[in-house]
This record gives C-alpha cells, structure tokens and sequence, in this order.
C-alpha cells in the first residue's frame, strides 16, 4: 500500500525536478552553501510537487481507464479509496507549502504556490481536457523549480531566476511532445486534446523545433550575464545543437519510424537536462571567484 502512494506522488519527476531546484540554489549560492536552506528547499519543493502529482493522479482517474501507459495505476484500478488520495495531496500541499512559507522564504514559498496553482487549476483541470495549449502554458509549473531554488538564497526575483525559468520553459514542450507523439493513439482515446490528436504529429514535429532552438540563446545568455562559466555555455549549446538536429531529423520519419525517432527524442531529452544543471553545478565554481 505505500507503494500505492509513492507511485501516486510521481517519483521520477519529483527527482528531476528536485535536481533542477538544487540546481537553481547552487547557482545561486556560488558554492557557499547554507545547507539547512537547501534541506528545507528541497523538502518544500518535493512535497509542493507530490501534492499537485496525486491531484493530477485524482483528478484523472477515470480518463486514466483508457490509456494503456496510465490504466493499471491505483486509482483507475480502485485499490485506494479517491478520498483517500485527496486527503493525502491536501497534507502534502500544507506542509510542503508551510516550510517554504516559513522555512525558506515568503518568495519561494509564492513561487512554489505558483508552480502548483498553474500545474492542478489551469493545466490539470482545465487545459488538459480543453485545449492543445495544456503543454506550452502548463510548462509555467513545471519551470518553478529552479527559480525556486535560486530564489531561495537570493530572495528576488532577477534574471538569473527569469533565465532559469527560461531554460526550463523552453525544455518541456519537446520532452512531453515526443511522449505524445509515441502515446498519440492513447490520448486520442482518453479524449485529451494533445498537439499530435488535435493537429496532427508532422504540426508537433515542426512545433517542437522553435523551443529547441531557444536552449542556445537562453544558456549563452546564461554565461553573458555571469551565472555561469565558460565550460557550461559550450557543453549546454552543444547538446542543445544535437538535439535540434535530432528533431529536425524527425520530420522526414514516418510509421513506425516515428515512434522510434519519439522514443529517442524523449529520452535525449530527460539526458539534455541531467547534464545541462550537472555542468551548471559544476561550472558555477568559476564565478564564485
């Protein structure tokens, strides 16, 4: 059963976000770290997104039914009660919430309120089921985390903070797409009004590539503006290069073709971003100096 409710909370994506606001507070922090900040950050961060997660997990249990990727979870199955999960996102969005608030900072704990009403009120409850915008603007929550951690330490809302959101904005479109692209037949069933249901996979194709191409200007700037060093930028712009060239390469797939090319593009993503804040953690060490 606790299991049930781990699974529940989304735990792969709690990680990586969890690792984009720690990356936000090292950069941030230039290496001098306040450790109990960054415990109580990541803390608060993890149980903000667990609590939007299980809401997101309550909110769509029965289109959860017709998916093959979603049906076998505990809610489409009835192996928890949904009141149950409801009670347990409200405790994790108080206490989550309440150590931002009160153990970080007023801005992070804003900020984090933010993230979490964007992601359960206008992506999951509204724009999920209405329109093929749900990705771009719901990317909004999904690109607190790392402003979250930098505001953390710095308490202001900057443009080392609007470029963090940056990077994170312009990342997600293209790694949910090439999930919706492999899964395009699933969400059409369950009724949700994905890009590739609505307009078709060669539109998202070509949708994906405006936001693939915006990493390179955003992790230049990142190393103009001193965030960053010289290490990151080259390493962030060259990956962020191969994988524009590895979706454009996927306009002229096709069938099966395209569902291998979206599986590799969805995966190239989830590694683009592991190195990305990896290398800026790394490399934050030259402006600490």
């Amino acid at each position: 059963m606790i299991k049930e409710y781990v699974a529940l909370a989304k735990p792969g994506i709690i990680r990586l976000n969890a690792f984009a606001a720690f990356g936000g507070f090292w950069v941030a922090s230039k290496w001098e770290i306040d450790w109990l900040l960054l415990l109580y950050m990541l803390v608060g961060v993890s149980l903000v997104m667990a609590s939007a997660c299980v809401v997101n997990n309550y909110w769509d249990r029965e289109l959860d039914k017709k998916m093959e990727r979603t049906k076998g979870r505990a809610l489409p199955m009835n192996r928890i009660k949904p009141a149950h999960v409801l009670i347990y996102a409200v405790v994790l969005g108080i206490a989550g919430h309440a150590i931002l608030f009160f153990l970080v900072n007023p801005l992070a704990g804003l900020l984090g309120f933010v993230g979490f009403a964007v992601y359960v009120f206008v992506y999951t409850m509204w724009l999920k089921r209405t329109s093929t915008w749900n990705t771009s603007i719901g990317g909004i929550s999904g690109a607190m985390p790392p402003v979250v951690g930098y505001c953390a330490v710095t308490n202001e809302v900057d443009a080392g903070a609007w470029l963090l959101f940056a990077l994170m904005f312009f990342w997600q479109p293209p790694h949910f797409w090439s999930l919706a692209i492999r899964r395009v037949e699933e969400y059409r069933a369950a009724g949700f009004p994905m890009l590739p249901v609505v307009k078709g996979v060669p539109r998202t194709k070509l949708q994906m590539i405006p936001y693939t191409l915006l990493l390179v200007p955003t992790s230049i700037l990142l190393y103009t503006y001193d965030y960053v060093g010289i290490v990151f930028m080259v390493v962030s712009v060259l990956i962020a290069v191969l994988w524009l060239v590895h979706t454009l390469m996927g306009l002229n797939k096709s069938g099966e073709e395209t569902t291998k090319w979206a599986k590799t593009n969805f995966m190239y993503s989830i590694y683009y971003l592991m190195v990305v804040f990896l290398i800026m953690i790394a490399d934050t060490n030259g402006i600490a100096a």
